[in-house]
């Protein structure tokens, strides 16, 4: 092996492994433990890319952060609603709730029309609403438990402190301090506004945190506030902190969705993610998606083109007019292709049976001409 093209920090942890003596000068006799390198390796999210992917919202109220880390695992959806809410900027409170009723979209993104600025965030914001979805499939727990560390600095820095728009309560549990952010009101929402860069302290990391806002948008580095929204009972995901998952507010659940659910567990709908790859591999196993599903597509558009294909050769060898390939087995197979794309698909398909028409039409001429 090179050495010289190990990076040093992984030859010291090693040595270290190495040479650290074992608890109470005994010698081990079982297999040597696995290298932090190693075990990190183990891990698709390392844990400077989790703190750059939570730095923005580990501030969030505890109810809000839990809707939206549900909601991040299904990003196409989120780009849905969040386009129906900007052409719907009227439609609120009881008119929202009736509105939601009639949308496919999974529950945890409707949740959120009631906070526009966020869905909006998001939105635009497409591929951190994705990497953030993909890292709390892959790892809740350790996502939880980054909120935690970053509410820590923020708490240790001045900046994580109750105010007539949240009740902040940093408590022991479990051998740990948990810091919760709750809404003075049960029912309204407050959302901070704050630079993720400053507001924890100096970045500890050679590369900075994700920007939901401008760097510049709130300066000095102190967290500020929008102003709040009445979300009633549209916001019912529940933070387990200690514990190092979400649930569902049952009550509030039902209330919003009209519906009846007594089962607390938030399970991850694979119907609502509609195509989207996930990034690590033991989830896309578990829901039988991602890098497969991809493959899986590639296979079927080779086959559409390779059967399209002798279909134009026989064609030409019986003297019949050729037909083009259709226009969807051209599209784009991304997980995100559905977006903007549904009239020029229509569009295309129209044109193609005009023009499939016209020359079934010609046909005969050009066989006469031969």
């Amino acid at each position: 092996m090179n050495l010289s093209r190990v990076p040093i920090c992984v030859l010291a942890t090693t040595l270290l492994l190495l040479l650290a003596p074992s608890p109470g000068g005994a010698q081990e006799t079982s297999a040597p433990p696995v290298p932090a390198s190693a075990a990190a390796a183990a891990k698709t999210f390392s844990q400077e890319e989790l703190d750059q992917i939570l730095a923005p919202i580990a501030l969030y109220p505890d109810a809000l952060l839990a809707q939206i880390l549900m909601a991040s695992t299904y990003p196409l959806e989120v780009v849905q609603a969040a386009r129906w809410v900007k052409e719907n900027p009227n439609v609120t409170s009881k008119a929202l709730e009736d509105a939601m009723q009639n949308q496919a979209w999974d529950p945890s993104v409707k949740a959120l029309t009631a906070v526009p600025q966020v869905l909006e965030l998001m939105s635009d914001k497409l591929e951190w609403t994705q990497k953030l979805g993909d890292a709390f499939l892959a790892q809740q727990k350790d996502v939880m438990d980054t909120v935690q560390s970053l509410r820590a600095k923020a708490k240790a820095e001045g900046n994580l402190e109750s105010s007539k728009e949240q009740v902040v309560k940093c408590e022991p549990q479990g051998g740990s301090t948990i810091c919760t952010i709750e809404s003075p009101e049960p029912d309204v929402i407050y959302v901070p506004t704050y630079n993720p860069y400053v507001v924890y302290g100096t970045w500890w990391y050679p590369y900075p945190p994700y920007y939901l806002y401008p760097p510049h948008y709130v300066y000095p580095p102190h967290v500020a506030f929008h102003a709040g929204i009445i979300v009633g009972a549209a916001i019912w995901g529940q933070a387990h902190w200690h514990g190092g998952y979400v649930s569902v507010h049952v009550s509030h659940y039902n209330s919003f969705n009209r519906t009846h659910i007594d089962n607390p567990n938030w399970k991850h709908d694979v119907a609502h993610r509609q195509g989207v790859p996930y990034k690590d591999p033991a989830v896309a196993q578990r829901y039988n998606r991602g890098v497969n599903d991809q493959a899986a597509r590639s296979r079927d558009e080779y086959r559409g083109r390779a059967d399209s294909g002798r279909a134009e050769m026989q064609a030409r060898d019986r003297g019949q007019p050729q037909s083009r390939p259709d226009a969807s087995v051209q599209a784009n197979s991304s997980g995100f292709s559905g977006v903007d794309h549904g009239a020029s698909t229509r569009a295309a398909s129209a044109r193609g049976s005009t023009s499939r028409a016209s020359m079934s039409r010609g046909g005969g001429r050009g066989g006469g001409r031969r």
